[in-house]
């Protein structure tokens, strides 16, 4: 399986403008997994929310089409979709025709599957894809992530590389519920460098995380160089392993980037997916 240097990400590239499925680059999970100790069976279920806001195609009589995407990758495909790979892909449909909303959605669908699951004996749970036309726009909310705001503390900050020593649990008092969020959240992409900007929800039960502590860890992720999923296993399995809550949500929303937003959500225990709901910066 190539690399991820070997996609499309921060090389020239020529935009095509007719359907090419071949533009999708699938990159392997199991690679970084094996960095934060996920081998087999990970240790948590979820999915990676994304958001197209520059879909378009062309009608059977020529007429462009526009649309926004929500889709829906089950964490446990054994790939991701590289973004700009995803943004080249959906590109091409630009001029390509249509018989209708049904035929898009089914080629994405079918191509996304192709390409998540690329390799496996079996999928075992398809990408879910959603397309919202024009008419449907005014019903898109914008909501921030709900929870107590960990920035309301002054802090101070000196690591921005990944510090898991940072996180600290107070197992001696009585187990807490909490949802914390941060709007500090940023890394870079892994193979451009380029900035990622996100906020962060983390849902827990079990000994009471050190809010400081946990609020400098998540700054820590400033210079580090991780794909967005990639980001958020590491976060969830920081926590895990740190700190031994009972039950772990952590869900990150980025701002988008040539058109997408990917949102991943990763939780201990089984639950429904959050909404697809963008925040203000996304």
């Amino acid at each position: 399986m190539p690399a991820p240097e070997q996609s499309p990400l921060g090389k020239a590239t020529a935009y095509t403008d007719h359907y090419d499925p071949t533009l999708l680059f699938p990159i392997p999970r199991a690679d970084k997994r094996r960095e934060i100790g996920v081998v087999d069976t990970p240790p948590f279920f979820g999915a990676d929310l994304w958001t197209s806001f520059e879909l378009s195609w062309l009608n059977p009589r020529g007429k462009p089409q526009v649309a926004i995407a929500h889709f829906t990758v089950p964490c446990e495909t054994p790939h991701i979709i590289e973004s700009k790979s995803f943004k080249l892909y959906l590109g091409s449909f630009t001029n390509t025709p249509f018989a209708d909303v049904a035929q898009v959605l089914a080629r994405l669908r079918a191509d996304l599957n192709e390409a998540l699951w690329r390799g496996a004996p079996a999928m075992q749970s398809g990408v879910g894809v959603k397309i919202l036309l024009p008419e449907m726009f005014d019903r898109e909310p914008v909501h921030e992530l709900d929870g107590l705001s960990l920035d309301r503390l002054d802090i101070e900050c000196t690591r921005y590389t990944p510090a898991p020593d940072l996180l600290r649990a107070n197992v001696a008092d009585q187990p807490v519920t909490e949802v914390l969020t941060s709007n500090l959240l940023k890394s870079n992409c892994l193979v451009t460098g380029q900035p990622d900007w996100g906020s962060v929800q983390i849902v827990y039960s079990g000994p009471q995380i050190d809010q400081e502590g946990l609020l400098q860890y998540l700054v820590s992720f400033r210079n580090h160089n991780e794909f967005h999923e990639q980001c958020v296993e590491r976060i969830f399995m920081d926590i895990r392993a740190r700190c031994q809550p009972t039950r772990l949500a952590v869900y990150a929303r980025y701002t988008r980037r040539g058109g997408l937003d990917i949102n991943p959500f990763r939780t201990s225990y089984p639950q429904a997916l959050p909404k697809n709901v963008r925040t203000a910066r996304q």
